[in-house]
């Protein structure tokens, strides 16, 4: 799995560093490249979020996820400014490749957030058309259920207090790799 890893992070950064016109280094093929799945790309420069968007459902090939999620975190991420060559070399690379969601069965706020595992769960949080998802990392910002959900209720563009019994939530966990620090 370690061996996964150390590919999946070198075709993130090397879909980055072609698209920025910098050399490439060479990857190792894997079965397990052509396979369906849901990764998340997150980008960090100095301990600081740059850049991270992923896919919930595994509907394209592991490489090929991994490559255009690369692309979008460093390039599409509408709370940032594309990636510049210059900041390359000081982006730190993560992957998280996701199990497949499984909802949870709750009969209020309080039975879902006694439900969740922190440090271990990554949510998905539906109403309506809004829609949010925090990857099991989050838990190292904000370690409480109670914190993690009203903060994942505002990414979802619901007010922190907001419930209904329209809320569905979904669980997940993750593999997860990071580059060692540039």
């Amino acid at each position: 799995m370690a061996d996964l890893g150390d590919t999946l992070l070198t075709l993130a950064r090397n879909a980055i560093a072609a698209r920025l016109g910098q050399s490439t280094q060479p990857t190792g093929d894997q079965p397990a490249l052509q396979d369906p799945a849901a990764t998340f790309v997150t980008l960090t420069q100095g301990g600081q979020l740059r850049g991270c968007i992923g896919s919930l459902e595994a509907w394209r090939p592991l490489g090929q996820d991994v490559r255009e999620n690369a692309l979008a975190a460093a390039f599409r991420d509408p709370r940032f400014s594309p990636l510049s060559a210059a900041e390359l070399p000081l982006t730190r690379v993560e992957v998280s490749l996701l199990t497949p969601a499984v909802a949870l069965s709750f009969t209020d706020e309080a039975d879902a957030l006694a439900q969740l595992h922190p440090g271990r769960d990554g949510i998905i949080l539906s109403c309506g058309s809004r829609r949010a998802t925090f990857l099991p990392q989050v838990w190292e910002q904000l370690p409480s259920p109670t914190l993690f959900m009203a903060h994942l209720k505002q990414k979802a563009g619901l007010p922190a207090d907001y419930w209904s019994p329209d809320i569905r939530l979904e669980r997940y966990t993750v593999a997860k790799w990071k580059e060692a620090p540039p």
